[in-house]
């Protein structure tokens, strides 16, 4: 049997053209290396899962080769790349016996290079330790610190480091980077499940990928909108279609037997308030061409959104909208939260009942 080795693994890049999402700082690095501007001391910070550590080793990589006139030596280099993970070594020990390696000239190459992880969690007498190395480290020496949480480091430490902000991944960016991989695997594919996965990931794509792998595995290779949507515990966007075809109609009782259904499948009422009152949103958002960019949804889903909406005007939209985020607000708050969103579902199957009143007397 053949290790599985994970995609986030598998699809590491190993060079900056390759990382995904992040082009402003990787041209950046790539710049200052090839005009030799880098700084000796980089703080790379951002969420979980955008490629941080990442461009740290591709980083450290293209230091020694710029360095060495050539990629040749590569394998040597490795031994100039060295990885600190502050999380289980933060104590003042630790930074003592790095600030003694530092001390001797590498060997090989031009430059020793340092990645720190997880910096923020060094000890406050750590990071007093490695103020005066980070101030004026030797010529040969370059540090590489990676935090998720820019807030934990003290000014000091800071002050002494040139700062890259990693931002959160677009939803658009992770979808084509699993189209990319999802095609390299001969794994079959709906764009609107690998959508879902993306926005489910928040913006790290490592996360995506994570659950790429567990996705492909569940549905043994297919990768549909339902299943997915049914694996990640997320609600379907049909029940939100069909919730609003009621509303339209004012069929108060096919909204109740609708919700009582997604409560039965376990999904929370606070959960689907929101997702609701997000739909509404959404078309909103689609019935103005300028707009209907903003949609972060799947092209499939896309469409059903842009018919749906010419179905319902702006007052309708406003209105639910409001209602839903009155239902939100509310619901914790709340001693009876499934009548609290039975409540907000009537009020806004109600909402075009005065209207069709109107129309029915005009008619006669």
């Amino acid at each position: 049997m053949q290790n599985f080795v994970v995609s986030a693994r598998k699809y590491r890049p190993l060079r900056f053209e390759d990382v995904v999402g992040q082009s402003a700082i990787t041209e950046t690095l790539e710049q200052a290396i090839t005009n030799h501007q880098l700084a000796q001391a980089l703080l790379f910070c951002g969420p979980r899962g955008v490629g941080k550590t990442t461009c740290a080793r591709i980083l450290a990589r293209r230091i020694n080769e710029e360095a060495g006139g050539g990629t040749d030596g590569d394998e040597d280099f490795a031994f100039n790349i060295f990885e600190l993970d502050a999380a289980s070594n933060n104590s003042v020990d630790d930074i003592r016996n790095l600030i003694e390696q530092i001390r001797f000239a590498p060997q090989v190459g031009k430059y020793k290079v340092y990645i720190i992880d997880e910096v923020h969690m060094l000890s406050t007498q750590a990071f007093n330790a490695f103020l005066k190395t980070l101030e004026e480290p030797p010529a040969h020496a370059i540090f590489i610190l990676a935090t998720t949480e820019k807030h934990k480091i003290i000014p000091t430490i800071l002050s002494r480091c040139q700062i890259y902000d990693f931002k959160r991944i677009s939803i658009k960016d992770i979808q084509n980077h699993l189209i990319m991989i999802a095609r390299d695997e001969n794994v079959e594919f709906e764009e609107d499940a690998l959508h879902l996965i993306a926005q489910k990931a928040d913006g790290a794509l490592r996360d995506a990928l994570s659950t790429f792998d567990r996705m492909v595995t569940f549905t043994s290779g297919n990768l549909t909108l339902e299943k997915v949507a049914e694996n990640l515990n997320v609600l379907d966007y049909e029940y939100y279609f069909k919730i609003t075809d009621a509303a339209l109609k004012n069929d108060i009782s096919e909204l109740l037997i609708q919700y009582n259904e997604i409560l039965n499948k376990g999904f929370d009422g606070h959960v689907f308030i929101n997702g609701l009152g997000s739909h509404f949103r959404d078309l909103l958002v689609a019935k103005v061409p300028k707009t209907s960019n903003l949609l972060e949804v799947g092209e499939r889903t896309k469409q059903k959104y842009l018919q749906q909406a010419v179905d319902c005007d702006v007052k309708f939209l406003t209105n639910a909208i409001e209602i839903c985020n009155m239902a939100d607000m509310n619901y914790k708050g709340s001693k009876n939260q499934r009548l609290t969103v039975e409540i907000a579902l009537m009020q806004i199957g109600s909402l075009t009942a005065e209207d069709e009143r109107i129309k029915k007397k005009s008619s006669e």
